[in-house]
């Protein structure tokens, strides 16, 4: 069983390399963006050719929130082009592709109603971001190309890799007295550790079903909700840092890109179909960080 994991190098491919030797059944081939280049179509058939992936996990994607609101064109060629030229591909060769994709296809006004719930796969995408608005029409490029996918959603993916909120904070603390961070906009972290757990359980689901079909579009993050405040003082906490956090609302803090202001994702569907069992996001967090 061959998988192919494009982005490497980012959080969420190096995850992915950290749990693979728990897997000896899955043959891991890892490319990082110079080695398979979504956006070069020949380039992917080159190492599709060579490789011939049963499974193709893709982590390369342009994630830079607020740099995608002046880059909007680069932007679009990794999350709109390069998951088309993956998925034609995949095609081709008979893989199927998990992709994954991101909370930000929400505008976050589902709480308005008061109906306090999860975003589910269902509910209608409307990005407010240049970053959401080419993740989104990433899966529906996707969509258009075949039916052998698995598009993954998650939200404020964070772990021991790479640059994320988690690791920002550790540093700031090291750093300064006193913090302000945005407590007015909700969501759940998710551990990439976690994410790339779950993707592989969908691949040995698969392999142990091969008659059902669940392909279609997933939700994936860790279980409960918190602001972006109480994610940096659960931090702190576990840390034993000491530091005088202030919460502060959005408009104190004003970037580029518009974030969703509530974007706690449902997971009864991944659950239920693959039958994951996942941790609430204050459990995996203490886990990361005492690593």
């Amino acid at each position: 069983m061959v998988v192919l994991v494009t982005g490497a190098n980012g959080q969420l491919g190096q995850s992915l390399h950290y749990i693979a030797h728990n897997y000896p059944q899955i043959e891991f081939v890892f490319c990082d963006s110079k080695a398979l280049d979504i956006t070069q179509k020949t380039t992917i058939e080159t190492v599709f050719k060579a490789n011939n992936p049963d499974f193709c996990i893709n982590t390369a994607a342009y994630t830079a929130v607020d740099k995608a609101e002046t880059e909007s064109e680069k932007a679009y060629e990794i999350n709109v082009s390069g998951a088309k030229n993956l998925a034609e591909v995949c095609q081709t060769y008979n893989t199927k592709l998990i992709h994954v994709s991101t909370d930000f296809v929400f505008d976050g006004s589902l709480d308005k109603n008061q109906t306090i719930r999860g975003y589910k796969e269902g509910d209608i995408p409307n990005p407010k971001s240049s970053y959401g608005q080419t993740k989104l029409a990433g899966e529906k490029a996707i969509q258009s190309v075949f039916d052998d996918y698995f598009i993954v959603r998650t939200s404020w993916v964070y772990s021991q890799f790479g640059n994320n909120f988690m690791k920002t904070m550790l540093r700031l603390g090291a750093e300064k007295d006193s913090l302000s961070v945005v407590n007015d906009q909700i969501g759940t972290p998710t551990n990439a550790v976690d994410l790339a757990e779950a993707l592989v359980e969908i691949i040995l689901f698969v392999i142990q079903n091969p008659t059902q079909k669940a392909f279609g579009i997933y939700n994936f993050s860790n279980e409960g909700s918190c602001s972006w405040f109480d994610f940096a003082q659960k931090i702190f906490e576990i840390k034993h840092i000491n530091i005088d956090l202030q919460p502060i609302p959005t408009s104190s803090y004003p970037t580029p890109a518009e974030r969703p202001k509530y974007s706690v994702l449902d997971k009864t569907k991944i659950k239920s179909v693959f039958g994951i069992t996942i941790k609430s996001w204050e459990e995996s967090l203490n886990k990361t960080i005492t690593i």
